[in-house]
């Protein structure tokens, strides 16, 4: 009996340490070729990277590099860990792509950072930034209708009002 219990755990050791080498490797190969461009990415990116609506990135230097362009520039800060961003990217990225808005995402997960360098006190918070100035904020999970305004307003009808 004791000989039998032996060999159940080592199998199943076994099985274990040879799941967790799958599990690595599969990461491991999804994180090659991320719009991230690192080697290494946290478990809730890895599960976002095919999810359309987390696509259309901008790592930090592209994303300092347009907005000090002058262009008008639209960013959606977020947190795959975020229970708030969780609820309203599905809701803000058909919005922006019904109004035919060009939203940047930038994940702070992987570039934490961000958080200062922007001002950034929660998630998720959209931002439109003109001139290379920033014009317009909304921090926080927010009705339908005020993304709809802050669109209207700020990005559509190039005004520069904070919400």
């Amino acid at each position: 009996m004791k000989k039998n219990m032996i060999i159940f755990g080592t199998i199943l050791v076994g099985l274990l340490i040879i799941l967790a080498f799958v599990v690595n490797y599969q990461n491991s190969e999804k994180a090659e070729g991320n719009p991230y461009g690192q080697s290494s990415l946290e478990q809730a990116t890895i599960e976002q990277l095919d999810d359309p609506n987390y696509q259309n990135q901008i790592q930090p230097d592209e994303l300092k590099e347009q907005i000090s362009s002058g262009e008008p520039t639209t960013v959606y800060f977020y947190s795959p860990e975020c229970v708030h961003c969780q609820r309203t990217t599905p809701v803000l990225v058909p919005l922006v792509q019904e109004l035919g808005v060009d939203m940047k995402k930038l994940n702070l997960l992987e570039f934490k950072n961000m958080w200062q360098e922007y001002g950034i006190e929660a998630t998720p918070t959209l931002v439109h930034y003109e001139n290379g100035e920033e014009v317009a904020r909304i921090v926080g999970s927010q009705k339908v209708s005020t993304f709809e305004d802050f669109f209207q307003q700020e990005v559509l009808d190039g005004g520069s009002q904070e919400q």
